[in-house]
Parts: C-alpha cells; structure tokens; sequence
C-alpha cells in the first residue's frame, strides 16, 4: 500500500532485501460501501477520473521508490470490477506491470483438505473469469488459483499442512496478513486475524519441509 503510513519504512526493508518480490497493493477510500463504490465508478464521469488520477499516483508512487514491481492487485479485489480492471491494464503497462493477482480460490479443493468444513465459490466467481480473459488478451501473467480467501486472517500451520497435498496442477498463490505482534490498530482494523501464527506459519520449519517432499517449487510472479 504505497500511501500507507508504514510505506517509508516497508521500502527501506525491501531496499535491505534485494531477493524479496514486492507488488503494489491499490487502494482508495472512495466509498466504504463496496457495491455503492463500484456503480459509481460504472456510471459517474467525475468520479471514474477520479479513480484513473488515484490509480496513476500510485503507480508512480511504487516506480519512485525504484523497487521492481513483481505484481498488481487491488484492496478486497477491487481490480475484478471491469472498469478497475481496464484502468489498470491500461495505465500499469506504461509502469513496467507484467502480473496481476486472480482472486480465484476453488472451493473444490478447500472441501477436500477439510471435508468436515463447508465452502463455497464466492459471488465473484464468475467475474473471475472475465479478468482472467482480459489479462491474457494483454499479455499478462497471473496465477491460476489462490488460497486464503476463505481462510483469511487464519492461514496457520495447520491449515497449510492439510493445503498443501491438494494443490492442484498450476500456480497457486497462498496469501498472508503475517504481523510480529496485535498492535492496538490491526485489532481494531481486523479483530479475528491471527497475525502472530500467519507469520509463525511463514517461518515453520515443519512447513519447510512439507514444501520440500511434495516437490513443490516456490516462485513469484516474476518468475512466472
């Protein structure tokens, strides 16, 4: 989130980090209410040159920090609204974007890791499709699946160990909301987030090594 508060001090620890991928996060307080947000960004001219002006900043925002950008997504997927989406196609190009996040998650396979759960596919999904068309169209990479949608601020140990012999055949992205301690404003911000165990599930050994048995082979969108 390249306006974010912390973002001085996220580009000097990647700066620090030559081998770590870092992507640009768009974001925006246009409307809290998220459907109200995407009919006026259909139907209301001011306000769609509103978005393309906050999308440019940002995308210039990331370039200024001189980091490479590994790839794109939008806060709650937002960059699944078609209007996003051309926006984004159309102005990242011109920044060096080469990859974009696809919020695809089967709900298939979260049934089979934990058959004694329910799931499934988000009213989204069929949107999914869409931006998956529009991607490639423009010679874009981006993965096939991600996983951490259902799960969300719980993506522990436990839960990648039981993930990880169900991938399926592709690009699979697993996603964290990773954080050392609960400070005051990520309880108040994500109340149910169990930031401390994400980040202790990046760093298991035990996850390690399931990783290295499986042959599973770690990439970024860069490599893709």
């Amino acid at each position: 989130m390249i306006g974010g508060a912390a973002a001085g001090d996220a580009v000097a620890r990647a700066h620090r980090l030559p081998d770590l991928h870092v992507g640009l996060h768009l974001n925006g307080e246009f409307d809290r209410n998220m459907a109200r947000a995407g009919l006026r960004f259909f139907f209301l001219p001011g306000v769609r040159r509103q978005l393309a002006m906050e999308i440019l900043a940002q995308f210039a925002a990331f370039r200024a920090t001189g980091l490479a950008l590994d790839h794109v997504n939008a806060h709650q997927h937002m960059h699944l609204h078609p209007y996003v989406a051309k926006l984004i196609v159309e102005i990242g190009r011109d920044y060096g974007m080469r990859a974009v996040r696809l919020p695809s998650e089967p709900a298939a396979v979260l049934r089979r890791a934990f058959p004694e759960e329910r799931y499934r596919a988000p009213a989204y999904h069929a949107w999914n499709a869409v931006l998956r068309r529009r991607l490639r169209r423009a010679g874009l990479r981006t993965n096939d699946r991600i996983f951490g949608l259902a799960w969300s601020g719980g993506m522990v140990e436990t839960r990648i160990l039981r993930l990880i012999p169900h991938l399926p055949e592709g690009v699979s992205e697993i996603y964290f909301h990773p954080a050392t301690e609960r400070t005051p404003s990520l309880v108040k911000a994500m109340p149910s987030y169990r930031h401390p165990e994400e980040f202790a599930a990046l760093l298991s050994p035990t996850v390690r090594d399931r990783i290295a048995e499986s042959g599973i082979r770690l990439v970024s969108y860069s490599d893709l």
